[in-house]
């Protein structure tokens, strides 16, 4: 079975930076295979990963490639287990490092790059996509303290900014109970588009962000995981964008382009 993921980067301030798909990861059959997205060349100021150069090259690899390697968290830590914990997974059956990185999103403080998955559709055909809550640092001190009392199961309501001045596309979440509508966070920017696409599709009833967990001692960056989900259009295809397009094209891959092994 195959499993792919697409990596952000983010260019300028961590608060108004604008973020792009840059590169595709794949892992079948025991290879993992890097290429580089149409998101790379339009990018302003993207520079090519360590060891990774060539835009308009296929890097292929028997083990994961160092750069997302060094993403998760290696299992002789001692917070491993809450680690896959936090990311709604079982300790005992360790899941395949794409899936792990796909929910945890490689995030590291020292650098400005994403992994995450092209959602897919779920067993009844809907769109299923599992995050972690964006934007919870930049948050009112009020914003925190209403996040430490959410529960997993909690609703969370979609709301699409339109004169938000560092995204326009941004969509927040908030809390919708007795207490009121609290902002307390934002769907990933990469999954922006597609949200408000589906929102413009589906009916408000068939649309539904829920609280997975609630992770008290983990990062801000992974505090709250969400589950959305939502009916799944017929004319609607996620990461469809010409910047998730990859550079080097698989027929072109296996022909006049050349490929590296790790």
């Amino acid at each position: 079975m195959k499993s792919v993921l697409y990596i952000a980067s983010r260019q300028g301030e961590p608060k108004a930076g604008f973020w792009s798909p840059v590169g595709r990861l794949e892992h079948e059959a025991g290879v993992y295979r890097f290429v580089y997205t149409k998101g790379a060349e339009t990018l302003a100021g993207f520079q090519p990963f360590p060891g990774m150069p060539d835009l308009r090259e296929v890097y292929e690899s028997d083990t994961l490639f160092p750069l997302f390697a060094n993403r998760l968290l290696s299992p002789s830590r001692p917070e491993y287990e809450a680690f896959l914990v936090w990311g709604g997974f079982d300790p005992a059956n360790p899941p395949d490092p794409l899936a792990v990185l796909g929910v945890t999103q490689g995030l590291r403080q020292t650098d400005s790059l994403e992994v995450f998955p092209c959602p897919m559709p779920d067993g009844r055909g809907r769109y299923l996509s599992k995050f972690f809550l964006h934007g919870v640092r930049w948050m009112h001190p009020v914003a925190h303290e209403r996040i430490a009392r959410l529960q997993p199961g909690d609703p969370l309501m979609l709301s699409l900014e339109i004169n938000n001045p560092h995204d326009a596309e941004a969509v927040s979440l908030r809390t919708c109970d007795a207490v009121g509508r609290q902002l307390v966070g934002y769907v990933p920017r990469y999954l922006a588009h597609d949200v408000r696409e589906l929102c413009g599709e589906c009916h408000p009833e068939h649309i539904e962000v829920t609280v997975e967990r609630l992770n008290a001692g983990a990062p801000l960056q992974q505090r709250v995981l969400c589950r959305m989900s939502s009916c799944w259009p017929d004319d609607f295809t996620p990461c469809a964008g010409e910047v998730f397009q990859p550079i080097v094209g698989d027929a072109q891959s296996l022909g006049r382009f050349g490929r590296t092994r790790g």
